[in-house]
């Protein structure tokens, strides 16, 4: 299925997005803002975990990675590369570099054009381009466990370009039906619906979640902080999203989830032990959660309540009070054929997802343009329905193209017209020693970047 929990944790929630931007591989999702792409949402393994084995794969461990940068004379191309890593039985620390090529290749082409002749003194000129700081990065993370069920993770980066650096610490901890999660950044990336970025100069939040229980059912409860106004982090046209405000929020949602099968193919035990000439062999699927051919429907629905505790900016349009409370909901139809175990023409899968964020802001929208005009603004277009829709289709062996796009019922012109808002591009590789691990490698059309993550148990 597609992941429906991302319904919930978007409502008010600032998910984890995939993004090039930081050497941690992270960005923050505005809270209150559509769904994002399940395709976008970032690998649980952290990136320098991630950095670590992928770079066994790559010459000299370096991983490329593709975004725009602060200034364009650095070039979209980056080189990501595991500098030092070191590991007891509960911590371990790495460090993390990063390279731009492009401004050094310019500056190095245009010194030796300058150049009448291959004198010392030109060579010592090309010298001092290596040393120029803007071109690298450097990313410190540590992480030590403080008992069985707790630990902390702390990082630092430095982007060369910039003059500050940015900081992170986390405190997790698991109890048995909950996970609690303590997160401060100075300062945080948040990615906006626009594919835009902004940084808030601190954010701090408290979070508890509970595990789904057999019934559907999972809720989840914390408070939000932030401090100081958004600043966006390139040329972005328009004010910074209102859900970045400083102020202090309490935050719960709810949610009940289901699903049904209109037919499923079992996995049988004769199926994943071959019979060859040289005796039982064990063949199983790609990824165990892609090993079985199936029509199924799922569905979720939930509350959400959110309370501001003081310290926020007032908002002339009053979208956003003290006091809310809201409901969502997604459903979800999935078809697979193809057990994916065989290298070619195993696995072909459709996932077809309908999002209502929030109900109250769509029966708004619907009274309005009834009672007043089709066309749509801006606050009335962001919580329009969305389909989202994902196509995957095996190429060869464990590699797969998967390709996710959003979808809004309706253009800002009028309720007539679906307008395509967001797609992503993927090759995913699927490691069977993992069960369920893949390399994805992912280029977004929109923001104008990609990269390669490690995922685990992800779809």
């Amino acid at each position: 299925m597609a992941n429906l929990s991302t319904s919930m944790d978007a409502s008010f929630w600032d998910l984890n997005i995939a993004s090039p931007q930081k050497l941690d591989g992270v960005a923050r999702s505005v809270p209150g803002e559509p769904i994002p792409l399940d395709g976008t949402i970032a690998s649980r393994a952290l990136r320098i975990q991630q950095i670590s084995v992928l770079g066994n794969g790559f010459p000299l461990g370096i991983i490329p990675c593709y975004s725009p940068p602060p200034q364009k004379e650095l070039g979209t191309l980056a080189l990501h590369s595991l500098f030092i890593k070191a590991a007891t039985s509960n911590w371990w620390l790495g460090l993390i570099g990063q390279f731009r090529p492009k401004k050094l290749i310019s500056n190095l082409k245009a010194e030796l054009c300058e150049g009448d002749e291959w004198e010392l003194p030109a060579f010592k000129d090309v010298a001092k381009h290596f040393l120029d700081k803007s071109l690298f990065s450097l990313g410190l993370c540590s992480q030590i466990a403080l008992t069985a069920k707790s630990s902390m993770l702390f990082s630092t980066e430095m982007q060369g370009e910039k003059k500050r650096r940015c900081y992170k610490a986390m405190l997790f901890h698991k109890l048995p039906e909950h996970d609690i999660t303590m997160e401060a950044a100075w300062p945080e990336l948040f990615l906006d619906h626009k594919g835009k970025y902004w940084e808030v100069p601190e954010s701090l939040s408290l979070d508890c979640t509970s595990l789904v229980s057999e019934s559907g059912f999972r809720y989840r409860f914390g408070l939000h902080k932030n401090t100081g106004l958004p600043q966006a982090h390139t040329y972005v046209e328009g004010e910074a999203p209102h859900g970045l405000m400083p102020g202090l929020c309490a935050k719960a949602a709810f949610s009940y989830e289901k699903s049904k099968d209109f037919w499923r193919q079992k996995e049988m035990k004769e199926e994943v032990m071959i019979q060859t000439d040289k005796g039982r062999i064990f063949r199983p699927s790609y990824d165990i959660r892609l090993r079985e051919p199936h029509s199924a429907i799922s569905g979720i629905i939930g509350g959400t309540c959110v309370a501001w505790l003081g310290g926020r900016e007032p908002v002339e349009s009053g979208k956003h009070r003290a006091l809310g409370a809201d409901i969502f909901g997604s459903a979800c139809y999935t078809w697979q054929h193809g057990k994916f175990r065989k290298y070619f023409s195993d696995l072909t899968r459709i996932d077809a997802r309908l999002d209502v964020s929030s109900l109250s802001a769509l029966a708004k929208t619907i009274s309005n343009s009834l009672v007043n005009s089709p066309k749509l603004n801006a606050g009335d277009f962001v919580s329009l329905p969305k389909l989202n829709l994902i196509f995957q289709q095996q190429v060869a062996g464990p590699i797969v193209f998967r390709m996710d796009s959003k979808i809004s019922l309706a253009s800002s012109s009028g309720l007539h017209g679906p307008q395509l808002e967001d797609m992503i591009y993927s090759l995913n590789y699927s490691l069977k020693l993992l069960q369920s691990g893949k390399v994805v490698a992912w280029y977004s059309p929109k923001r104008k970047e990609g990269m390669i993550e490690l995922r685990l148990f992800e779809f």
